[in-house]
């Protein structure tokens, strides 16, 4: 988070309302707070002082509803904690908390009439404090991290956090599930700063989905991001999603768009079968990474030969094929490989070839005859067809990035 961006956001709205703010994180942390003094209760001097709210006063808190409510909320005096009368300001943003901006009542105002009536006035600048919020420290809370590593303990497999996955009421009556990994393509197979990644792959998640109400939660790793979704989403969520996602990581990275990756998993019932459905994304991304003919949001049953050669688990499948060997001895200038690759992905096309590859037909006529000379057998039949179009895919699959 930059905090001069937050601070001088709620220095803004302090001159703006005439009165003392301060704002906390979802933890009761203390984030910011006005220079405006003119009525420092006890309560807001030790807040400042600690940075931390007391339990007591955060059970006062919560009994008024701040945690669910999604306009101001009026909280009255309280003497025996010394706290004045305030009100508090949710920040939300499309629908997801952020934090709580606190607008506290003068010493001689019985009434928060006037407060309430200021802050529509503001609005435009808490929507813009509630946007720095989610940039920043959202994404950095205790909390968030704490839920963050369950999920992703998870998605691995651990039983106790499966468990406790079980026990969020977020998830309660929202089955089927899916899993989405999100995955940006920046050609170097491991960040310079891991902690930085993971908090560039964690915000851009949450920037990308919030307010996306078939998101359930999303994390980020040092390498992307991983989504629970609900139900069934309509094709353009996805892509709308991944635009998002794609753009606010470069945004964070200060690279290109254009580079991210959508993998889905199958759906599923049963929170234990979430490391198989993670797995399943995590496949799907890896073989939209190396096959671009998949495109950038690809569904683990569309990836066709790469689910067997995903079986294979970390190791380097290797194109073992006597045929393909052979030819690629002879390609040289990588003019036969890819025509024939094409061919079988085009369903034996000779035009559709010729047109994605911009040769005339005549061109991939001559190519496929080079192959039957190379090979000694017809590359379009039966068994041989199989073999190189698998050969072809190993030697792909073999590149993936390793996530």
């Amino acid at each position: 988070m930059q905090s001069d961006g937050v601070d001088g956001a709620v220095e803004a709205i302090a001159a703006r309302l005439g009165r003392g703010l301060s704002l906390e994180d979802l933890d009761g942390v203390l984030l910011a707070y006005s220079s405006h003094q003119s009525a420092a209760d006890r309560v807001r001097v030790n807040f400042l002082l600690s940075k931390k709210v007391p339990d007591d006063v955060s059970q006062w808190q919560l009994q008024h509803g701040i945690s669910s409510a999604v306009r101001p909320v009026v909280l009255p005096a309280n003497p025996s904690l010394g706290m004045l009368g305030r009100v508090c300001v949710p920040l939300l943003v499309r629908g997801f908390r952020v934090g709580y901006l606190w607008v506290q009542q003068e010493a001689d105002e019985e009434l928060p009439d006037d407060i309430l009536r200021q802050l529509p006035k503001v609005r435009g600048d808490l929507d813009h404090l509630a946007s720095l919020l989610l940039e920043g420290n959202t994404a950095a809370s205790e909390h968030r991290k704490k839920r963050e590593a369950t999920f992703l303990a998870a998605c691995d497999g651990t039983a106790a956090a499966t468990d406790n996955l079980a026990g969020w009421a977020e998830l309660h009556n929202t089955a089927p599930w899916q899993v989405a990994v999100l995955f940006a393509r920046t050609g170097i197979p491991e960040p310079a700063d891991p902690q930085a990644s993971l908090l560039t792959h964690r915000s851009a998640a949450l920037q990308a989905t919030v307010g996306v109400g078939s998101v359930l939660f999303s994390a980020g790793t040092p390498m992307l991001a991983v989504l629970l979704l609900t139900g069934g989403v309509a094709g353009g969520d996805y892509t709308d999603i991944l635009r998002r996602y794609d753009s606010e990581h470069a945004k964070r990275e200060g690279g290109r768009g254009g580079v991210a990756l959508l993998g889905l998993s199958e759906q599923f019932l049963d929170l234990r079968d979430l490391p198989k459905a993670y797995g399943q994304a995590r496949h799907a991304v890896q073989a939209s990474a190396v096959d671009e003919g998949l495109g950038p949001v690809t569904h683990y049953r569309a990836t066709g030969s790469y689910q067997f050669l995903a079986a294979g688990g970390w190791k380097v499948t290797a194109a073992n094929s006597v045929y393909f060997a052979e030819i690629e001895e002879h390609d040289r200038n990588a003019e036969l490989l890819p025509v024939l690759e094409l061919l079988y992905d085009k369903n034996g096309s000779v035009q559709d070839v010729a047109s994605q590859l911009h040769l005339h037909r005549s061109s991939v006529y001559n190519r496929l005859a080079r192959i039957r000379a190379i090979i000694g057998a017809d590359p379009l039949n039966g068994h041989v067809r199989l073999e190189l179009h698998l050969a072809l895919k190993a030697r792909k699959w073999a590149r993936r990035p390793r996530i």
